[in-house]
């Protein structure tokens, strides 16, 4: 089990003991900041992400390792400073990577998801990508590459810097005084994450805002104009899978709709929501104009749907912790220095199938959030399926600890009672069918 997975399982425990705090004290200072709904679709995003991460369904063009070998001038070496170089470095790089994300239409996709919420919290910080499939800013870490910071430093480091970017996802902390003008605070990152004109396209940092600063995109967050958070394309939709590709889904319908071939190669390298003329006109969509007139989308109210959602979240938490518990358990023996391809692609089936199933399965009781049986239904079919292959063909992956296993039939209900309540809920039927069962 790698460094990163033991760092996503505890990091996982910790941002939902935080969020909990900050909804407590949301309560206490009587200020709304979590919709249920939201929260549910934002922790189910971030879960998303982590099996993708430790289930390395990833591509990296170029890996550090490589760079270090073979382009390197002088090594640094350990010493304590060539920690403090490598995390200017990672921070600079984060900045060029996130600013490039905001500004081509091409690489949106890899973004849109992080921007997705309406609401402002710690829960929306767990909203990554899945769509990010191949890793294309390796280029970025070139300059620590060629003075010699070690690949380890940048392998503890990077975990680090990226759950550093946690806590400032918040509305209950103020202006920070002094610290405003060193780190990005909480006050920045509500500028970025909000969609009124002034505010949009601003402070990209991570963790120095003085790259912000030196750069020309520092906006401050200013008393008479409070931020409005979400995406100008809203997504309305709680479902995370379709939120990560809706940007790219449209991008290739524009490209083949607008008829100026130099329009079907142009659209991916411009600006952000830049649409060929043809298209915009024949196809509009829909866009905030006006952050403040605009409502927030919402959807089915009904108590026993939000029952359900919330157990279906805790259920897919556990699956999560599983899979992690899975990585170290399933493949434990095999030498991957001296295995084959073969042989570790058939050692990770099974989880790699879990991983899909997991995927499947938010896919699905998010929809069903939206209400949406076109979308819910088919896909939680596909879901028991696999769940129902995965159980017989690979028990390995009912287990929990060493020899003892979860029994079938546990997971056989499960299945089960998930398909009954997506029939239930997604159909149209579901406000009488659901009061009936309610009483």
């Amino acid at each position: 089990m790698s460094d990163y997975t033991i760092a996503v399982k505890y990091a996982m425990i910790f941002f939902m003991v935080t969020m909990a705090i900050e909804w407590v004290i949301g309560k206490w200072m009587k200020k709304s900041i979590y919709n249920p709904r939201d929260t549910i679709s934002s922790v189910s995003s971030g879960m998303t992400n982590n099996v993708k991460s430790i289930l390395k369904l990833s591509v990296v063009i170029i890996s550090y390792q490589w760079m270090f070998d073979y382009i390197k001038v002088f090594e640094i070496g350990s010493n304590w400073y060539v920690y403090i170089i490598a995390f200017l470095g990672i921070d600079f790089a984060y900045y060029w990577s996130h600013r490039w994300n905001h500004e081509f239409n091409i690489l949106w996709n890899k973004h849109v998801i992080h921007h997705s919420s309406e609401e402002f919290n710690l829960a929306c910080a767990l909203r990554q990508s899945i769509s990010d499939l191949f890793q294309v800013y390796f280029f970025l870490y070139a300059p620590m590459a060629l003075v010699g910071v070690p690949p380890k430093v940048i392998s503890i480091l990077l975990p680090l810097h990226l759950f550093a970017q946690f806590w400032y996802h918040t509305r209950l902390i103020g202006r920070m005084g002094f610290f405003e003008h060193i780190i990005v605070t909480p006050s920045h990152h509500r500028v970025h994450h909000a969609i009124n004109e002034k505010y949009i396209d601003k402070n990209y940092a991570s963790i120095f805002i003085f790259w912000d600063k030196w750069f020309g995109t520092f906006q401050e967050e200013l008393d008479d104009e409070p931020p409005v958070y979400g995406i100008k394309k809203p997504a309305r939709t709680w479902n995370p899978i379709i939120i990560n590709y809706a940007h790219l889904i449209q991008l290739f319908k524009d490209a083949w709709n607008t008829k100026k071939w130099v329009n079907k190669f142009k659209i991916w390298f411009m600006p952000t929501g830049w649409r060929p003329d043809d298209v915009t006109l024949t196809n509009p969509i829909e866009t905030i104009e006006d952050p403040y007139s605009y409502e927030k989308y919402d959807s089915n109210s009904n108590p026993m749907l939000l029952f359900w959602s919330s157990f279906q979240l805790m259920v897919h938490l556990a699956m999560q912790f599983h899979l992690i518990y899975l990585l170290g358990y399933i493949g434990k023996d095999l030498a991957y220095d001296q295995a084959s391809f073969t042989d570790i692609l058939a050692g990770y089936q099974p989880l790699i199938l879990y991983g899909l199933f997991f995927i499947l399965s938010v896919w699905s009781f998010t929809s069903l959030m939206d209400g949406s049986f076109v979308m819910s239904f088919p896909i939680e079919i596909l879901k028991t399926g696999l769940g129902i292959l995965l159980i017989y063909i690979y028990p390995d992956v009912t287990s929990i600890y060493e020899s003892i296993n979860i029994p079938e039939i546990y997971i056989i209900a499960y299945l089960t009672i998930s398909l009954l309540m997506t029939i239930v809920y997604s159909s149209k039927k579901s406000n009488w069918i659901s009061q009936l069962i309610s009483g």
